[in-house]
C-alpha cells in the first residue's frame, strides 16, 4: 500500500515527503498546527519587543550611573524608541503589504537584533539614544506585520479573535516575566546584559520565520506617502521634545514654545495632506468609526498610563527607596501578574460579551491605582504600594484584548497591514508620551520637594486615563458604535 504524504509535505526526487523551504500561505491555512506555529512566531516577535521596553525601564538607574546620564537622558533612552516606533508603524504596514509581509518581518528581526548587540555596548548616553533609534527600526516591522500575517493565516472570524486575544496577552507576559529577568540580569551581568538577551531569541525568531511563517501580499498595496509620512516624524519628535526639555530649559523659552508649534502645524498641514491623496498614509475615513476612534484614544492612554508607571516606579523603588534591581523587579510583580492573567479572561469576554466590561474594569482598575499611589511618599508601606501595583495591573490586563478587537474589526483583510499599523501606532504614541509628560511633571517640583510629593500630579494623571478609558470605552461600544463601525466598513469596502 502506498503511504499518502501529509498535507504539507512534497516529494522528493526520491520518492520521499519532506517539508517545503517556504510553505505555501493555502498549507498554513489547511493545517491546524501549522497555524498555530505561525501564531507563536509573531507572539514571540512581540514578546521580544514588549519585554525590551520592561527591562530597559527596570535598567534606568544603572544607565543613569554608568554612563552619567541625566533625567531628559534617562527619558530620551525610553522616548527615542518609542517615538521612531509610532512614527514608522504606518508606513511598515503599507510596505509590507506591498513588498511581502514575511520579508519585511524578517528585516525587522535583522535590523532589531544588530541593534540590540550595539546597543549593548554603547560607550555613552548618546550612543544609547542613537542605537536605540535603530532599533525602533527594526520593531517598527515587526509587530504591526505579525498581526497582520495573524489575521491573514486565521481566516475563519472566531479562529482569528482567539488568536488575537492570544497575540494580546503576550504583552501581560512579558510584564510578569521582564521585571524579574531584568533585576537579575542588571544585578549579575550589568544593565548591558539586557540587550545582549535579545540576540539569541532573534537569531531563533529569524530561522523559524524563514522555515514556517507564509509570504502574503495585500492585492491592491497603496503607494507611499513620503511627505505624509515625515510631517508625522516632524509632528511626534519635536512634541516629545518639548514636552522632555521644558523643565529644564523652561516652559516659555523660544525652543520649547517653537516645538509645540512645529508640532501643532505638522499636525495640520498633516490632516489638509491626507485628505486630499488618493492613498493617503492613514486613512482618515477610518475615524468616522466611533469604535475605531474610541479604541485609538483608549489605547493612548492606557499606554500613557504603562509607560509614565514604569519609568516613575522603577526610579521610585530604587532611587528613594534603594532596593536593589532584582528587588524591584520582584516588587512589580503584584502588577505584572494581574496582568498577565487578565489578558487572557479579557480575551474570553470580548468573545462573548464584547469589549465593553473589560473596557469598564480596565479604566476602573487603572483609576484606583492613579488614586491609591497619588499618596506616595519617602517611607510609603510596602502593602499599599502593592495594593497599587496589583490595581494598575488588574486595569492594564483588561486593556489589550478590546482595544486589539475593536481596531481590527470590521476593516477589510487586504488592509490588515494598515489595520495593524493604527492599533499599534496609538499604544507606542501613547508610551512616549507617557514617558514624557510624567517625568515632566514630576522634574518641575522635584528640587524643591521629596519624589514622593513631585510624583502626586503624575499620578493624578494616571488616575485621569484610567478614567477616560472607562468612559469612552462604555459610549463607544453600544448600538450607536456599531452602527458607525458598519457604515465605515461599507464606505471602505466601496472605496
Amino acid at each position: 500500500m502506498s503511504r499518502r504524504p501529509t498535507p504539507v509535505a512534497i516529494c522528493s526526487g526520491a520518492g520521499r515527503p519532506r517539508l517545503p523551504d517556504r510553505v505555501p500561505t493555502e498549507v498554513i491555512m489547511s493545517v491546524p498546527h501549522r497555524r498555530s506555529l505561525v501564531l507563536g512566531i509573531c507572539c514571540f516577535s512581540l514578546f521580544l519587543v514588549s519585554l525590551d521596553t520592561t527591562i530597559v525601564n527596570l535598567a534606568l538607574p544603572a544607565i543613569e550611573d554608568e554612563l552619567d546620564a541625566p533625567l531628559s537622558g534617562l527619558q530620551w533612552t525610553i522616548d527615542a524608541y518609542a517615538v521612531v516606533l509610532a512614527s514608522l508603524l504606518l508606513l511598515a504596514g503599507s510596505v509590507a503589504d506591498r513588498f511581502g509581509r514575511r520579508r519585511v518581518f524578517r528585516l525587522g528581526l535583522v535590523v532589531f537584533t544588530t541593534a540590540s548587540l550595539l546597543c549593548g555596548i554603547a560607550p555613552t548616553a548618546g550612543w544609547l539614544i542613537g542605537f536605540r533609534v535603530l532599533q525602533a527600526i527594526g520593531a517598527s516591522m515587526l509587530n504591526p506585520v505579525a498581526l497582520s500575517i495573524i489575521v491573514n493565516t486565521f481566516p475563519d472570524a472566531r479562529e482569528r479573535a482567539r488568536a488575537i486575544g492570544i497575540w494580546s496577552s503576550v504583552v501581560g507576559l512579558s510584564m510578569a516575566v521582564g521585571p524579574v529577568t531584568g533585576g537579575l540580569l542588571v544585578d549579575s551581568t550589568g544593565w548591558r546584559s539586557i540587550f545582549w538577551i535579545n540576540i539569541p531569541a532573534g537569531i531563533a525568531a529569524l530561522v523559524l520565520t524563514a522555515r514556517f511563517v507564509p509570504e502574503s501580499r495585500s492585492p491592491r498595496p497603496r503607494r507611499f506617502d513620503p511627505a505624509g509620512q515625515l510631517l508625522v516624524i516632524v509632528a511626534l519628535a519635536s512634541l516629545v521634545f518639548g514636552i522632555i526639555e521644558g523643565p529644564h530649559g523652561g516652559w516659555t523659552a523660544p525652543a520649547t514654545l517653537g516645538c509645540f508649534l512645529l508640532s501643532a502645524l505638522a499636525i495640520a498641514v498633516f490632516v489638509r495632506h491626507e485628505k486630499r491623496r488618493e492613498q493617503p498614509l492613514l486613512d482618515l475615513r477610518l475615524f468616522a468609526s466611533a469604535p475605531m476612534s474610541g479604541a485609538t484614544v483608549i489605547a493612548l492612554c492606557g499606554f500613557a498610563a504603562l509607560s509614565g508607571f514604569l519609568f516613575l516606579n522603577s526610579l521610585y523603588l530604587q532611587d528613594v527607596r534603594d532596593f536593589s534591581a532584582l528587588e524591584a523587579g520582584l516588587l512589580t510583580l503584584p502588577m505584572a501578574a494581574p496582568a498577565f492573567l487578565c489578558a487572557p479572561v479579557a480575551a474570553r469576554l470580548v468573545g462573548v460579551r464584547g469589549p465593553r466590561i473589560p473596557l469598564v474594569l480596565s479604566g476602573a482598575g487603572i483609576a484606583l491605582s492613579g488614586v491609591v499611589l497619588a499618596g506616595l511618599d519617602d517611607d510609603t508601606p510596602l502593602p499599599w504600594l502593592l495594593a497599587g501595583y496589583a490595581l494598575f495591573g488588574l486595569g492594564f490586563g483588561m486593556l489589550n484584548a478590546p482595544v486589539t478587537a475593536t481596531a481590527v474589526a470590521g476593516l477589510p483583510t487586504a488592509r490588515a497591514g494598515v489595520a495593524a499599523a493604527v492599533a499599534s501606532t496609538s499604544r507606542q504614541i501613547g508610551a512616549s508620551l507617557g514617558a514624557a509628560v510624567l517625568p515632566a511633571v514630576v522634574a518641575v517640583q522635584l528640587e524643591e520637594t521629596g519624589f514622593g510629593e513631585a510624583s502626586r500630579p503624575a499620578w493624578w494623571i494616571v488616575a485621569g486615563c484610567g478614567l477616560l478609558i472607562g468612559v469612552i470605552g462604555s459610549c463607544t461600544t453600544g448600538r450607536w458604535g456599531r452602527r458607525t463601525a458598519e457604515t465605515t466598513a461599507a464606505a471602505l469596502a466601496a472605496a
